[in-house]
């Protein structure tokens, strides 16, 4: 079992109730079904499943070469490759702990998660300053250094490390075991370890699988980072169908389209803005992109008509919105063929619950133990409770307690259901604007704001106003020319006046983003604040 207040206790000896249902359980099967199938592709190269369950458990053998011992921690520092899913593989497996850290963070923000999580071993494709030497750093790519001065090249461990099987009888790893800890959050000391076990991990794979058909013939590419549970959210299911991980380093429009052509990529996973960069390439330049069936998307809500575009551009892929939380492993909800449904009032729905999973609204405002589920069609908070809910945060009991109440997981997210159970975002419960008594969700002027062509990308959010306590700003990058003024007349067609931004910011630049591509409203918002009280800490 875990603990959320300190290192994680694991099942006792001996103790394989649903035993299978562990990280190491996918890759077994495939080994078994499909050693010979193409398991991994990743910039030139490309191992079997028989090669990479080589590669895995000589990876295992490194690690417990280097004196690590179950529930040591693990960070990991990179950007995607088939290393990365090697890790995320043999970590879990050997009953280890991986800790993946964000390559948009700062060294500060880096340090602070190894030091919070109590990472014995970094990992890294990069210098990290300020690791404790007590901390063995072993670089992923040649130059890769630490605080120490000495780089242990991954290939050559790899390379020295005997086959060591994958944990198994009394040894091996069970269900509740902790599979990764994921820092969420921002700023150095007030990141969030999120916990999640191997039934976590697992039971987000089955919920998947549940949706989408994964099979030997899948061509998954990953292009969401990795170190992200968006990132892998394709990866186990991927594997338990003995189906391929295509995986591409580093974003480009070009150089991904040019991927799903050449690999004939049957699936992905994007973020809105990458899904609309990659919708305008393959407009300028048309690949062959037929291959595309099952395009997905995630991370914050996409507009009407960046669907519109989307399907127009790929037609024979199926779309699919995914809402999930790092907390939910991450699948919360899912909206298959939402194409279908552009002119319907559901084309803005995240879709229904998955399989395996509840979703209801509750009163933020309740007491704990109590705050049942309100009636279908009002505004609340969204909880979730199911089997890829996380235990708790690490080291964090207050924190756990706050969003864990009586098994549902409270996800600070504002939304309703409808009578066919399918759920509509409305706001982040932090982000929703209170001026002159009236409530205003950012998301519902942000879709406004997205209708117009000439929007690439909108962040709406309360600022500072002596009258009315908030008024609504956006701050919103353009693709091209149009004047805020005109922006404003926009939105007073589809939204009510008292809703419509008071002000406008423009910007030719993109807007500031979290590794997972989500917009960094709080990044935007603190110089509005700057000297003043305000409820969004």
């Amino acid at each position: 079992m875990t603990t959320t207040t300190g290192a994680p206790q694991l099942a006792p000896a001996g103790d394989h109730r649903n035993a299978t249902r562990t990280v190491g359980a996918p890759l077994a099967r495939a080994l078994a079904v499909a050693p010979g199938a193409t398991a991994v592709v990743c910039a030139g190269v490309e191992f079997t499943y028989a090669e990479l369950g080589a590669r895995v458990r000589r990876l295992i053998g490194a690690l417990a070469a280097l004196g690590l011992e179950r529930g040591d921690r693990v960070a990991v520092l990179g950007a995607n490759g088939y290393r990365y899913l090697e890790l995320y593989l043999a970590v879990p497996a050997a009953g280890l702990v991986i800790v993946p850290l964000n390559t948009r963070h700062s060294d500060p923000e880096r340090v602070y998660a190894i030091a919070d999580s109590g990472a014995r071993v970094l990992i890294t494709d990069r210098d990290v300053a300020g690791v404790d030497a007590g901390v063995r750093v072993i670089g992923l790519e040649d130059g890769a250094s630490g605080a120490t001065g000495e780089r242990l090249e991954y290939d050559r461990l790899l390379a020295d490390a005997p086959e060591t099987p994958v944990p198994d009888g009394d040894d091996a790893p069970a269900e509740h075991d902790l599979a990764g800890i994921f820092y969420t959050g921002g700023t150095t000391g007030a990141a969030k370890g999120v916990l999640l076990t191997h039934g976590n991990l697992v039971a987000n794979a089955f919920h998947f699988m549940a949706c989408w058909p994964f099979t030997e013939d899948t061509r998954f590419m990953i292009v969401a980072p990795m170190f992200h549970a968006a990132g892998t959210i394709g990866a186990l299911a991927t594997i338990w169908a003995a189906g391929t991980q295509v995986i591409v380093p580093a974003f480009t429009p070009a150089g991904v389209l040019d991927v799903v052509e050449g690999e004939r990529v049957t699936a992905t996973l994007v973020v809105p803005t990458m899904m609309d960069a990659l919708a305008v390439e393959q407009r300028e330049r048309p690949r062959d992109v037929s291959s595309l069936r099952w395009l997905s998307h995630g991370s914050s809500p996409a507009a009407r008509e960046l669907l519109r575009r989307t399907h127009a551009t790929f037609p024979a892929a199926s779309m699919l919105h995914i809402y999930g939380l790092t907390e939910t492993s991450p699948i919360v909800t899912l909206h298959p063929d939402e194409q279908l449904r552009l002119d319907s009032p559901r084309a803005m729905s995240c879709g229904r619950p998955a399989v395996g999973v509840e979703v209801r609204i509750e009163d933020p405002a309740g007491d704990p133990g109590e705050r049942g589920a309100l009636p279908v069609g009002q505004v609340g908070e969204v909880a979730i409770r199911g089997a890829n809910v996380t235990p708790g945060y690490w080291n964090k009991p207050e924190e756990t307690a706050k969003v864990l109440d009586g098994g549902w997981f409270r996800s600070g997210d504002l939304g309703y259901l409808d009578d066919a159970g399918y759920l509509f975002l409305v706001d982040r419960a932090k982000d929703m604007i209170v001026s002159g008594g009236e409530n205003v969700y950012s998301a519902e002027v942000e879709n406004a704001l997205y209708s117009h062509p000439a929007v690439v990308e909108a962040a709406v959010f309360g600022i500072p106003d002596d009258r009315f306590g908030e008024a609504v700003h956006a701050t919103v990058q353009i693709r091209t020319a149009v004047s805020a003024d005109e922006l404003v007349a926009h939105c007073r067609l589809t939204i009510a006046g008292y809703k419509v931004p008071r002000t406008v910011e423009l910007r030719d630049d993109p807007l500031p983003k979290s590794g997972a591509g989500k917009i960094l409203k709080r990044n935007l918002r603190d110089a509005f604040w700057e000297g003043r009280e305000s409820k969004l800490l």
